[in-house]
């Protein structure tokens, strides 16, 4: 009797501990794994300019730092939920596309999804704190309704007189320099209310120039004549904001620098000094009356660095590569900072660094992951010069390849065009502006959609800072619904790199267009993503034999064109053909998939191997002498473009089966075996020798990709008339011979035409 009682006690005490527990885990538990409801005491605040008191861009203080909330699906709710966090009842409407000025540091929250009655913004779903694919361009506002909530006091909300620098700028005195672009000296002005305020240079030295030479996207500072401008600005009006400014020299915003606002009537400041000037020193990408050739040898010198920038849409930010053992590799996210970023943007000719890039941000690469936490100061020449570690094969994946957006100075190149007619702000006719106008704005005119393309439409998409080329358009007659008529540009070509139309050929005033009706003006599709294909280059050299194929086994080849030119002599279908066979393997590593430039219904159908064709020609195969010298060549269609395999978390998309979608997901690659037909280059009629193996992917650019420079790959070869020997495969840089070629048939000359 008493056990069986005890054995009941147990069972009962071990039942209540049991509710207990779950209970107390039920208290615990958030709605999703991003809650930090218990986590550090989060702080708010509004900022930017212009706005009323219950307006702005919504800040957060998390984990001792200030930082933004991004505009991806951001609704009302979320405004709701924030709005009560900085003391208000409620929202009234919220912004996107940082309509109050972009923020500095983090990003620290993405695709917030609040229900509206949540107490904190970290009940809601997030993608995490830090975890953000987006830019400060995309920094979320707020719009809330005046009216506070009854007893609240602690209110964050920062009014007018806020200690915060938003934005800051150089102000031109000298005539001249005021039209040129970049304005590289002047006077220090920060935005005040509804104007400009000046900063007394008391106790200014120059690491303070450093700071703010490296915001405005200059690397470096040099002297300025102060008692030119002292004389100057003694006879103007001047109202100082800011005093005793001391930065240290590797901030990358002078908000982060000590510094005191002056209160009350300011117009009486500063009288042992004057406003502060800054002269700074353009990179080379800005070095203002370069000449073709000049810009030619810059990029040399910068082709000749040890560190570059991939991946990205515009000049400044990409995924950051370095070259170590004459391999190029990438740098893993580990310990990645805004300090260590700067040093990276000063190197390659930037300024300071606005956001430093984890998680792969711009993208993955490919081959050796070269450095780890990387720990700069921030005043280091080159990364070179910071601590790292090695990486061992635990340490780091290419999903944490670091990048970087570096401070660019302002070039007004989205001044002079713009797109018109299209369905989003994403596409349209291209418009140029030449000239004034009789109303004295700019005269926009069109440009000829013959031979526009690929390249041409990426500068287009860089210069009015949307991303990508998704398609070049020759023809645009559905997007007529601009009053410019008139065709003002012919002929241009861009090799792909320029930040801007004005600096591709063209036919200068002699306009030659065939079609200069507006319905064939140029047109763009731009995107913020796009994908980009690698060869994997050591399969080439692993795979590579010959082969002596019967001539009745290449019917279907000779039929696609996949033979050298001499076949059509042969006595078919008896003797051979010499083939050099290779498997190809092509990853993509971009941020978007690859998809034909055309839609299935165009896809044509190749009765011989049974499958359809979404490219006429996807790769070049060439093989040329040590000097450049075409011996022989092959070209592949897309006979399928599908995912053979992926890595392991991604999905595959696209089969070509039961005539299913052609493409390659971002993530995955598409194997191409060497026992395939067309997968070789006939070299029948090649004498022994020395040789390079070319591969070339997307050679006409008929898809856009983040880079071209990566899509070729050359191998080293020796030929004895019947083995060879492929060996030193590497990716190799055969865009800029191809753009050469273009530019070989065409003879154009450099625009000095467009503003």
């Amino acid at each position: 009797m008493r056990s069986s009682s005890a054995w009941a006690w147990q069972e009962l005490l071990a039942l209540l501990c049991s509710v207990w527990l779950w209970v107390c885990a039920a208290q615990h538990t958030g709605p999703t794994p991003t809650v930090q409801s218990q986590g550090p005491k989060l702080k708010f605040r509004l900022a930017g300019y212009p706005r009323k008191h219950n307006e702005g861009r919504i800040e957060v203080f998390y984990n001792e730092e200030w930082g933004t909330i991004c505009d991806d699906d951001f609704t009302l709710a979320n405004a709701h939920v924030l709005c009560r966090h900085l003391g208000f009842v409620a929202a009234t409407g919220w912004a996107h596309s940082a309509k109050y000025g972009k923020g500095i540091g983090r990003v620290w929250l993405d695709n917030v999804n609040c229900g509206g009655s949540e107490k904190s913004i970290a009940d809601c779903k997030s993608r995490g704190w830090g975890n953000s694919d987006c830019s400060h361009e995309e920094d979320a506002g707020v719009i809330c309704k005046d009216e506070h909530i009854p007893g609240y006091v602690d209110s964050n909300v920062i009014e007018a007189e806020q200690n915060q620098v938003e934005e800051l700028r150089l102000r031109p005195v000298v005539s001249g320099a005021r039209k040129r672009l970049p304005v590289t000296e002047g006077v220090v002005e920060v935005r005040y209310k509804e104007g400009w305020a000046q900063i007394c240079d008391e106790g200014w030295n120059p690491k303070n120039n450093r700071v703010v030479c490296g915001m405005m996207g200059f690397p470096a500072e040099k002297k300025v004549n102060r008692n030119f401008y002292k004389l100057y600005l003694e006879r103007q009006q001047l109202s100082y904001r800011l005093h005793s400014v001391a930065c240290t020299g590797n901030e990358v915003h002078i908000s982060m620098c000590p510094f005191e606002f002056y209160k009350g009537n300011a117009t009486a400041a500063c009288k042992g000094g004057m406003p502060a000037v800054v002269s700074c020193m353009p990179g080379p990408l800005f070095t203002t009356g370069s000449s073709p050739k000049k810009k030619k040898q810059q990029r040399q010198q910068q082709q000749g660095q040890r560190i570059r920038l991939k991946g990205g849409a515009k000049a400044g930010e990409g995924r950051v590569e370095v070259l170590k053992n004459s391999e190029w590799g990438t740098v893993c996210d580990d310990r990645w900072n805004l300090l260590t970023a700067s040093v990276v943007c000063r190197e390659l000719g930037f300024g300071s660094a606005k956001e430093a890039l984890t998680g792969a941000r711009m993208g993955q690469g490919m081959g050796p992951i070269h450095m780890n936490e990387v720990q700069c100061t921030g005043l280091e020449m080159s990364l070179w010069s910071c601590p790292y570690k090695n990486i061992t094969a635990e340490d780091c994946k290419h999903s944490e390849d670091a990048g970087v957006r570096c401070n660019i100075p302002y070039m007004g190149y989205e001044t002079t065009i713009r797109l018109s007619g299209g369905r989003s702000r994403f596409e349209g006719r291209v418009e140029v502006a030449l000239g004034t106008g009789s109303s004295g704005g700019p005269a926009w005119g069109l440009i000829c959609g013959d031979g526009w393309g690929t390249l041409e439409a990426m500068v287009a998409c860089r210069q009015l800072g949307l991303g990508f080329a998704n398609h070049g358009l020759q023809e645009t007659w559905y997007w007529d619904a601009s009053n410019v008529t008139e065709m003002v540009l012919s002929g241009v070509r861009c090799a792909g790199h320029e930040m801007a139309l004005s600096h591709c050929q063209h036919h200068g005033n002699s306009l030659n267009c065939k079609r200069t009706d507006t319905r064939f003006a140029a047109g763009v599709i731009c995107s913020e993503t796009a994908s980009d294909l690698l060869l994997h280059a050591p399969l080439v050299q692993e795979t590579a034999y010959i082969e002596d194929r019967p001539l009745h086994m290449l019917y279907c080849a000779a039929e696609e064109n996949c033979l050298s030119s001499t076949a059509r002599n042969a006595n078919w279908p008896y003797g051979h053909r010499r083939l050099l066979r290779f498997s190809s393997q092509i990853h993509n590593n971009g941020r978007a998939d690859f998809r034909p430039k055309a839609g299935r219904h165009s896809w044509v159908w190749h009765e011989c191997h049974r499958h359809y064709h979404s490219m006429d020609i996807f790769t070049h195969y060439d093989l040329l002498t040590p000097n450049g010298t075409k011996v022989a060549e092959g070209h592949k269609a897309s006979f399928c473009l599908e995912d053979t395999e992926c890595q392991e978390d991604v999905a595959k998309r696209y089969e070509c089966a039961n005539f299913g979608e052609q493409g390659i997901t971002v993530g995955c690659w598409d194997l191409y075996r060497h026992d395939i037909d067309c997968q070789w280059i006939d070299i029948t009629d090649v004498r022994p020798g020395n040789y390079i193996l070319q591969v070339v992917i997307n050679p006409n650019y008929e898809v856009a990709e983040s880079d071209f420079t990566n899509n070729a790959m050359k191998c080293n070869c020796k030929y004895d008339g019947h083995r060879i020997w492929v060996h030193n495969c590497h990716i190799g840089d055969a865009f800029s011979e191809e753009a050469n070629k273009r530019f070989e048939q065409y003879p154009g000359q450099l625009n000095n035409q467009i503003v």
